[in-house]
């Protein structure tokens, strides 16, 4: 497969690209075209038509005060937080809003609830029981989390450069509002399968709600079908709707979920199983077929 140099894919505003740039050759019959995936503008076909029109609630954000670069190495540090900050907010969500998802450990939790008051005959200490139980699943969730962060920041995120902008079908990308970096996205190809994966997506809570995750969404789209992928695949964790919505928002068909998702930093021991879950969605975009 010949890629694009990121050069030429990164650079361009994100709501002023070259039309030029974003033919597909005709002898690929799409299976999904930018105009199935979201609304088709009244104009002539043109670059802008890979871009979806920004919602009338996010028209704060124009193109003179948002736009989507190619990572730079001044960009590390800043791109390290907003990813260890995003991860970090799944703590909570993993710990509470989470466990409305596990109806065995529901049942399990209330199974322990009911043997402390049979044992006690103490109403005071059985109302301790779900405290003790939360702050467990706190504790457990805190604990992984913090040490699967400790592990992506020695892998690619120790040196994106070297992973992301120097290798053959990857790139990286950062979103700018108001000269600083708010936003981080990447995409890492896969020739053996023609698919890019889109990875690393977070935005600075302090800018969300302003339209950023999507136009980070697209701008991974974009790259794809310049470099004449597939589909695009997407794995996530998290708990919040919002999330599941974005990807929805983008394209993406949810293809399935794991309900047991380890990661390494889990030891998968009795009590670790019982305190902690994960559950790992599936998301993918197909754009052609092969």
């Amino acid at each position: 497969m010949h890629y694009l140099p990121p050069k030429m894919v990164c650079e361009s505003k994100i709501l002023s690209d070259n039309p030029s740039t974003l033919s597909l050759p005709q002898r690929d019959p799409l299976v999904l075209s930018p105009s199935h995936v979201w609304p088709p503008l009244p104009s002539a076909p043109t670059a802008s038509s890979l871009v979806p029109p920004i919602p009338a609630g996010e028209q704060e954000v124009t193109k003179e005060q948002l736009y989507i670069r190619e990572f730079q190495p001044k960009d590390q540090e800043s791109a390290r937080r907003i990813f260890h900050e995003g991860i970090k907010e799944r703590i909570p969500s993993s710990a509470f809003r989470g466990l409305r998802y596990q109806p065995l450990l529901q049942c399990l939790y209330a199974i322990i609830t009911v043997i402390c008051f049979v044992v006690t005959n103490s109403f005071l200490l059985t109302c301790c029981v779900p405290m003790l139980i939360m702050g467990l699943r706190f504790y457990y969730s805190r604990k992984i989390i913090l040490n699967h962060l400790e592990g992506a920041h020695h892998t690619d995120l120790t040196d994106i450069q070297q992973y992301y902008m120097k290798q053959p079908g990857c790139c990286f990308w950062v979103a700018i509002l108001e000269g600083k970096v708010v936003g981080i996205v990447a995409a890492r190809g896969n020739e053996e399968d023609n698919v890019v994966e889109l990875r690393r997506m977070s935005v600075d809570s302090s800018f969300r709600g302003k339209g950023i995750a999507k136009a980070l969404g697209r701008k991974v789209i974009e790259f794809a079908m310049l470099n004449h992928y597939s589909s695009i695949v997407l794995g996530t964790t998290a708990v919040k709707i919002a999330a599941h919505k974005l990807y929805e928002s983008l394209g993406f068909k949810h293809v399935g979920v794991n309900e047991h998702h380890t990661v390494p930093s889990m030891t998968n021991s009795l009590v670790e199983r019982m305190f902690f879950q994960l559950r790992y969605h599936r998301y993918c975009l197909q754009l052609r077929e092969e």
